[in-house]
């Protein structure tokens, strides 16, 4: 197995991992997505596997490969993932909405909440690019007075154009990156210009859970709020939050009480109600189901959380679940 990093001026972002080990293989990859629980196993005589990733910290180009099959579960993170097969078979969302990958046709992983994926004798290629980059272009496309919240849907094909200039696109800027290491301009317009076929291929839809921005004047509480949702499936604390922005716990729940009338801690609560909500209108009905989403998003006493939820909604989630 080989791993190596390197740095630069922009924060390069270079490693290759290689090897064929059956029980390292889940360990080492997954620790490139924060991910748990991954598993991996032969499917012939021979077992291998290769990752490979360049770029920054906006944006990385990544390959994968293994003779094999690997699954495990990946949470949300700062980037969204577009990814497709060249060779192999594969799905994403297992147990959810369950989409069984077309060779080269692109895929948004589930970007605002964890999945389960299986992978077996495959082929990959990854575009990871920062949430912040793309969240930036889709400010400039709305009005200034008007909050910025959006969610991208994974399930929603994508046009026949779309997918071509997201793969023209990315050709450039892979060729770019094999002639050398290009100069801080050149990669921010790359980057800018990948961001853009991103939003061309999974467009954007607005969602209710970013207006609580509307009249809040201070920047470091606007990116406190942008943070809780980015970061909602996380173990989320005021002093995380506090520090991901650069201001004192102090002032972030003083902020939060002026500006937004509630604790940061009241927010994360909303925030994750809203996204239990938004998985219970893309679940079957089934038993349990109810519980295990509350349960992924921190709640551990249903009751409670079967009040809280009809408070904020006008209905119990079961009611929900059933639509």
């Amino acid at each position: 197995m080989e791993l190596s990093a390197s740095g630069s001026q922009r924060s390069e972002v270079r490693l290759e991992a290689a090897g064929d080990d059956v029980e390292q293989a889940p360990v080492l990859l997954s620790s490139f997505y924060e991910g748990s629980k991954w598993a991996s196993s032969r499917t012939g005589d021979g077992y291998s596997y290769r990752y490979a990733a360049i770029g920054d910290a906006t944006m990385t180009l990544r390959t994968s490969e293994m003779r094999g099959h690997i699954e495990g579960d990946i949470p949300p993170g700062d980037d969204y993932i577009v990814q497709w097969l060249t060779e192999g078979s594969a799905t994403v969302d297992v147990g959810r909405t369950e989409i069984p990958l077309t060779r080269g046709v692109p895929l948004l992983f589930p970007a605002h909440r964890p999945f389960v994926f299986s992978f077996t004798d495959y082929r990959q290629k990854l575009v990871q690019v920062n949430r912040r980059v793309v969240n930036a272009i889709v400010a400039e496309r709305v009005p200034a007075a008007q909050p910025v919240s959006v969610r991208f849907d994974h399930t929603a094909p994508a046009s026949a154009s779309a997918i071509g200039t997201w793969h023209d696109t990315v050709t450039l800027v892979s060729r770019t990156l094999r002639r050398g290491n290009p100069s801080p301009v050149l990669w921010s317009e790359l980057v800018r210009m990948t961001a853009v076929a991103f939003l061309e291929l999974c467009p954007p839809r607005p969602v209710d859970d970013g207006t609580e921005l509307i009249g809040v004047r201070s920047a470091s509480i606007r990116s406190a709020v942008e943070y809780v949702h980015e970061h909602a499936g996380t173990a989320l604390t005021p002093a995380a939050i506090a520090a991901a922005v650069g201001i004192p716990v102090r002032t972030l729940h003083q902020s939060f009480q002026r500006e937004l009338g509630m604790s940061p801690m009241e927010l994360v609560r909303q925030v994750r109600l809203e996204h239990v909500r938004a998985e219970l209108l893309e679940l079957h009905p089934r038993p349990g189901a109810v519980a295990e989403v509350a349960s992924r998003h921190g709640f551990a006493h249903l009751g409670r959380f079967s009040a809280a939820y009809a408070q904020r909604f006008g209905e119990l989630p079961s009611d929900t679940l059933r639509r």
